[in-house]
């Protein structure tokens, strides 16, 4: 064990620690340290990649798609070791919650990088990504409705936030994502019609998987006028159409984290996105060709959400389960307790 030299002993580093998401199509990796009520971030990772690609077909994670998540997870394996974390979280959600080769697959993600996956259920994914995110809620009175459009589910939250700590009111997941949408309706006909056809049939998708929610939601919050309803988005959809809406010549997340836009230009980028051909889309800033062929699905899953919860405008996050499982770890670390893991596991 190495001994600390004078000035480390007489101002010790704050601890650091970190928390992976690995969804169906990203792998995100967040690295920080406390400060205050707040965290700094020191590092980050993103990268897409597309675990869940012809999983709802197959029902498995294909070789490829695990190739591709094992050499990003490596990446992130070598950061949480040079950053020396201190406690680190990793979870995986829809994808490995589906595939009937999960479990192999997080056997081989532990065997060649170290990093053990947590696989949460849908609740606790929906419960993260609320707690990462609710800071950036309009202030208002009434419960808000927060989401989350990942690649394989899409997360609904209704939440009071009326007193201190957030509280879930109700929720729901629909297996309905930018990656399994997609693969369940392809949207890169050059037929201008064929493209509103497989918009119209993914929104249609999403509609009957929204019912019961819808139901119970408008029987708990009858009449909504819209007026006072207050709507927030965490997902590379939203952050994107908000990119999109502002015209940004590249993604600047200080930009983006925490815009409030119209629901309506939110509308109008989507119904933009759905005319364009896939070519089209490849060509705009912030969207490009990793997500040309995702973004309509995302806009499919946007609009229901806003005709289900017709708030006026809508509050984006670039933030989500990441920063969740953070504030969860050094929350239980402040007060004594242990939650995650050390950085070698």
């Amino acid at each position: 064990m190495s001994v600390p030299d004078e000035g480390q002993a007489r101002f010790p580093r704050r601890p650091t620690f970190a928390a992976l998401d690995l969804g169906t199509n990203n792998c995100r990796l967040l690295i920080a340290r406390p400060d205050g009520p707040d965290f700094i971030i020191v590092d980050a990772f993103s990268r897409i990649v597309r675990l869940g690609e012809g999983l709802a077909a197959s029902g498995r994670i294909s070789d490829a798609a695990m190739d591709r998540a094992v050499d990003a997870l490596a990446i992130c394996a070598d950061k949480l070791r040079r950053r020396r974390v201190l406690l680190s979280r990793a979870v995986a959600t829809e994808a490995c919650r589906r595939a009937v080769n999960g479990r192999e697959f997080i056997d081989r993600v532990r065997d060649e990088t170290g990093i053990v996956l947590d696989i949460i259920s849908a609740e606790e994914e929906a419960r993260l990504a609320v707690l990462g995110c609710h800071q950036l809620l309009s202030p208002g009175e009434g419960p808000a409705l927060i989401f989350d459009i990942g690649g394989g589910s899409t997360e609904l939250v209704l939440l009071d936030d009326s007193g201190g700590d957030p509280v879930i009111l109700d929720w729901q997941s629909v297996p309905w994502g930018v990656v399994t949408l997609t693969e369940a309706e392809r949207h890169d006909s050059d037929d201008p019609c064929a493209r509103v056809a497989a918009y119209e049939a993914m929104r249609r998708h999403v509609r009957t998987s929204f019912l019961a929610f819808a139901d119970r939601i408008s029987r708990r919050w009858p009449g909504p006028s819209g007026s006072g309803l207050r709507l927030l988005g965490t997902s590379g959809t939203v952050t994107t159409l908000a990119s999109l809406f502002l015209d940004l010549p590249s993604y600047d997340r200080s930009k983006v984290d925490g815009l409030n836009v119209a629901t309506s230009d939110m509308r109008a980028v989507c119904e933009q996105l759905a005319s364009m051909s896939l070519s089209q889309r490849e060509q705009l800033a912030c969207v490009g060709r990793e997500r040309a062929d995702l973004v309509v699905a995302g806009c499919a899953v946007l609009e229901e959400i806003c005709d289900i919860w017709p708030a006026p405008a809508l509050d984006v996050a670039d933030r989500g389960i990441r920063e969740g499982v953070l504030r969860q770890m050094m929350r239980a670390h402040a007060q004594g307790g242990h939650t995650g893991s050390g950085a070698g596991a």
